[in-house]
């Protein structure tokens, strides 16, 4: 099949397979005579693989990982469940980050008036210099 039944199939955008077959996360596929990519049932199952771990959050580079543990007949699970674990502590920190955020803005927000006068603290905080030192970016 070409990429574009490829990429219908997997949900993934024809730039993005080029980009995986580029960078090495897929093997080329198959060409035909015309130079035309010709993906087989086994990539398109590849692919699909990559976009269920792309939604779990995966970087590319887990997601080589992932694929090596998967081709790996002789895998432990226990390396693959190491590895989810890991991921969900990231995603936990990002969680735990992203709530600080909502209970800031939420906090600010409600201690503004939200009238016609100019005094606002959610502006103040994000101009106050000295609560975002330059050396936490």
């Amino acid at each position: 099949m070409n990429i574009g039944t490829a990429a219908r199939l997997t949900g993934i955008s024809a730039k993005m397979i080029r980009y995986y077959e580029e960078i090495g996360l897929i093997p080329p596929a198959d060409r035909r005579d015309s130079g035309y990519r010709d993906y087989s049932d086994a990539n398109v199952h590849e692919l699909r693989f990559i976009g269920r771990a792309r939604d779990l959050g995966f970087s590319v580079a887990e997601i080589s990982e992932l694929l090596g543990l998967w081709r790996d007949r002789g895998r432990k699970s226990a390396d693959v469940k190491a590895m989810a674990a890991g991921h969900i502590r990231k995603l936990q920190a990002k969680i735990d980050s992203l709530q600080a955020m909502v209970d800031t803005l939420r906090d600010l927000a409600s201690h503004c008036a939200g009238d016609d006068r100019p005094e606002c603290p959610i502006i103040a905080k994000l101009n106050d210099p000295s609560d975002h030192p330059a050396s936490s970016r």
